[in-house]
């Protein structure tokens, strides 16, 4: 397991317990059961959550899937209101590590790939 795929799973790993933490106990709604909210907003990344506890060779391209959503919401909190903008931040953050992890293998691969002679 290379270092990026590592990263990618404790990026999957850290998103589903933020989503559960935020949403269940450190803001919890006022007018839903926190529960349901928390399970509603960790499903997206479930599915990397479980191939990445497998050990899964895609699980960083399903967690990297999710994260464009949760990156999407992280910001839209951050902007919107102050008293969770650190949760907002904290769930951008992780979303673009996610996806630089789960991406950066392929682009070593794409990237360091021997150069052919030069024309002159």
């Amino acid at each position: 397991m290379s270092a990026a795929q590592r990263i990618t799973t404790a990026a999957i790993v850290a998103l589903a317990a933020l989503q559960l933490a935020w949403h269940a106990w450190l803001v919890p709604p006022v007018e839903a059961a926190p529960w349901a909210l928390a399970i509603f907003f960790t499903l997206p990344i479930l599915p990397a959550l479980v191939l990445a506890l497998m050990r899964h060779r895609r699980a960083g391209y399903w967690g990297a899937l999710a994260a464009l959503l949760y990156f999407s919401h992280g910001v839209m909190v951050a902007w919107s209101s102050p008293g969770e903008l650190w949760l907002g931040m904290i769930e951008a953050a992780l979303s673009t590590v996610l996806v630089v992890a789960a991406s950066w293998d392929g682009m070593q691969a794409r990237f360091n790939k021997p150069r052919g002679p030069t024309a002159l």
